[in-house]
């Protein structure tokens, strides 16, 4: 191959994985709204009850980098909402929970309303203003932080 050909394809090739990788990055953390299964505490193996309104399901594993992060997250986020859980489950020794709930990358999060029905999925960290937003139109309510 003629080095002048050679320096056009691996230009190419760069910018192609360029613009892979930020298409890749955009989508990390972006809350997709879904109708989905209903989940109860029993199908993900948790003695945890769900919350009241909604439940912030995170599914990690225990090489995940961003999971302790996201799991600290989720419970402040959870913790300033009554009614709204938050649940960790596992998938390191789960797989059969990671192809029932299409678990593709970690960490992933489901949001779940008062019956369990999955209405949006969170694929990387989570935003908390995302959050916040989507928890506010799941509930009815405007929750509305002090400052103090």
């Amino acid at each position: 191959m003629e080095p002048f050909t050679a320096l056009v394809v691996i230009l190419a090739l760069v910018l192609s994985a360029t613009a892979l990788g930020l298409v890749w990055r955009a989508q990390q953390g972006r809350i997709a709204p879904v109708a989905g299964d209903v989940i109860t505490p029993t199908d993900v193996a948790s003695e945890v009850p769900f919350g009241r309104d909604a439940t912030l399901l995170l599914f990690s594993t225990e090489l995940c980098a961003r999971c302790p992060g996201t799991s600290r997250l989720l419970a402040g986020v959870a913790g300033s909402r009554p009614g709204v859980a938050h649940l960790n489950v596992d998938l390191t020794h789960r797989a059969d929970l990671a192809n029932r709930y299409g678990v593709m990358q970690t960490p992933t999060t489901l949001i779940l309303d008062g019956t369990g029905r999955v209405r949006a999925r969170i694929g990387g960290v989570p935003h908390r203003a995302g959050i916040a937003r989507h928890l506010d139109d799941l509930t009815g309510s405007s929750h509305v932080r002090l400052a103090s």
